[in-house]
């Protein structure tokens, strides 16, 4: 799968601002992507600082484009920039103080076109990494909200089953009907799960993924009552509507979804049951203890939570992630741009 990605990188390559310049982690994966010769870092941070940290470390960053937001020279088109963003909900002085922070300077040097992508949240928590990109960024034509993926890949068992996608695990943690303020719905929450469905499906393609997608439930075809079923199988009929090219099923119980002879029997005709490798999640409760499951028990290497819905890839970090982590992300994410 990463040499997949790599190879596309290098016959186009992209710049990756990591908001956390001076962390030993970005720093050593920095020092790797450098010395691959594909991707380039733009490090947030005191430039004096970063080489400080990187010497100390023992990594080498020559090549790495570093940028301080208090010598920035274009400071004050950004700020002007950032005011026109936030009409009417933060002054100059707000703009001009938030931009001090790496997470909303970085995401503003994605928007203003110096980068082509994000990787942030070493340190920052996944809300500080989101918000900048909701507000300045903001959600692609079309979306209506910002999901999130895991891709799952294990190079052992079935062949089909290698690399997975599972959303959302991490962004979303329900789906409610959208209200004005008279009570009419403005978008129903079965929309907002058909499109995690369909951006998931269009992500898992980036990674070599023909998506079969299974809208997961503890009912299959209806055998099952109350809950989040009427949401899954709504949500179904919405997103076969919305990508009639995509297979995508449900809703189904994991098992009618992942074994032949199950799916056949509770959901027969189907494409996509006992079939599925990409698997939609009716909540994040259920969605987080699945991958984390698929990982720690089923032996899969979990790599996310990616963005979906934005405007440009913009990814957000585990704060406890290791530099391999680092490294895999920043490829993951530039190559989505």
């Amino acid at each position: 799968m990463f040499d997949k990605l790599i190879n596309k990188l290098k016959a186009a390559p992209k710049r990756i601002v990591f908001t956390e310049g001076t962390d030993a982690r970005i720093l050593e994966a920095s020092a790797r992507l450098l010395s691959d010769s594909f991707l380039t870092p733009v490090l947030v941070g005191n430039e004096d600082e970063v080489r400080a940290a990187a010497g100390k470390a023992g990594f080498d960053i020559q090549g790495a484009e570093i940028i301080d937001p208090a010598s920035y020279p274009k400071m004050e088109e950004m700020v002007a920039t950032m005011v026109q963003l936030r009409k009417g909900k933060m002054t100059e002085d707000e703009c001009r103080a938030a931009l001090k922070k790496g997470n909303y300077f970085g995401t503003m040097l994605v928007k203003m076109g110096v980068a082509d992508c994000l990787l942030g949240g070493a340190t920052y928590s996944t809300a500080d990494t989101v918000r900048p990109a909701l507000q300045l960024v903001k959600t692609k034509p079309g979306a209506h909200l910002v999901s999130s993926c895991f891709i799952m890949k294990r190079d052992t068992g079935d062949e089909a089953l290698r690399t997975l996608c599972m959303g959302d695990c991490a962004i979303n943690i329900s789906y409610e009907d959208s209200l004005d303020k008279e009570g009419n719905v403005t978008l129903p929450a079965a929309q907002k799960l058909a499109e995690v469905a369909v951006e998931c499906a269009k992500t898992a393609q980036t990674f070599g993924i023909d998506p079969k997608v299974a809208m997961l439930s503890f009912s299959t075809k209806g055998s099952g009552k109350g809950s989040t079923v009427p949401l899954s199988a709504a949500a179904t009929k919405l997103a076969q509507e919305m990508a009639p090219d995509l297979a995508i099923d449900g809703e189904m119980q994991f098992d009618a979804a992942v074994s032949p002879t199950v799916g056949q029997l509770k959901f027969p005709g189907s494409k996509v049951a006992g079939y599925a490798n990409t698997f939609i999640f009716p909540n994040i409760e259920s969605g987080n203890i699945g991958y984390k499951i698929a990982q720690r028990l089923g032996g899969y290497d979990a790599y996310g939570p990616i963005l979906l819905g934005l405007n440009a890839p913009i990814n957000d970090l585990s704060r406890g992630c290791n530099a391999e982590e680092v490294y895999s992300m920043a490829i993951i994410t530039a190559a989505l741009a």
